[in-house]
């Protein structure tokens, strides 16, 4: 057995251990799978970071028993409308492109299916879209740099890393964006009070000399 010295972890098992149960409890995201009806839309929304690779592969499946085969329209854009990707007469394919901006991108299913007198069935879409980390392809890198397997999976869990630190460092400036934001708020609203109180002082004070001049016009205080 080897052999090893107390209160020191083995070379190669403990420092990696926190890094793989974070593997383990970030798996991967499963496709997304609902019914489009005829002549229906239904759009999927989601915030991705800047500079960040989002893949993507979809399928749209006909209704059971139809005659003709799935019609739809796939189109992915962001918040300013700008096309990323478009494709009429979608059945199957895949599409991959790269965030300039933190954004939202929405990503809409648009059926062509008539909608007949009877009830007809939906058209099934199954959407797997991966973006960071998921969306890398490792065994292409693998091939390419000539990586061992450990190798990968280090590439993988520093990109991981990474991924989460890029996370946190903007949670963290929107934290500070929100509380610039409550102090300034905080602060006009103190202006705000002070001037309504001053205004309501001036307002009584105003309306008390009045009545003390208009009382004495009637004589009736001295």
């Amino acid at each position: 057995l080897p052999l090893s010295l107390p209160g020191r972890p083995r070379l190669g098992q403990a420092p990696l251990l926190p890094l793989l149960l974070l593997l383990l409890l970030v798996g991967p995201a499963r496709p997304i799978s609902f019914q489009l009806p005829g002549k229906a839309r239904k759009c999927l929304r989601e915030e991705i970071h800047r500079d960040t690779l989002v893949t993507g592969e979809y399928e749209i499946a006909a209704p059971p028993g139809s005659s003709t085969g799935p019609s739809a329209n796939l189109k992915i854009t962001d918040s300013a409308g700008h096309i990323l990707y478009a494709k009429e007469d979608a059945t199957k394919g895949k599409f991959a492109f790269t965030t300039e901006e933190y954004d939202m991108f929405e990503a809409c299913f648009e059926s062509k299916l008539p909608v007949g007198t009877g009830r007809m069935p939906d058209q099934l879409v199954t959407l797997d879209m991966k973006h960071g980390v998921e969306a890398k392809n490792y065994e292409e890198i693998a091939k390419v740099e000539k990586l061992k397997p450990l190798e990968v999976e280090l590439r993988r869990l520093e990109d991981l890393s990474e991924s989460i630190v890029n996370d946190f460092a903007y949670m963290k400036k929107r934290e500070e964006e929100m509380r610039d934001t409550n102090e300034s708020t905080n602060t006009r609203v103190l202006y705000f009070s002070i001037f309504s109180m001053c205004c309501l002082i001036g307002l009584a004070t105003w309306q008390v000399f009045y009545l003390r001049r208009f009382f004495k016009a009637k004589k009736l205080i001295e």
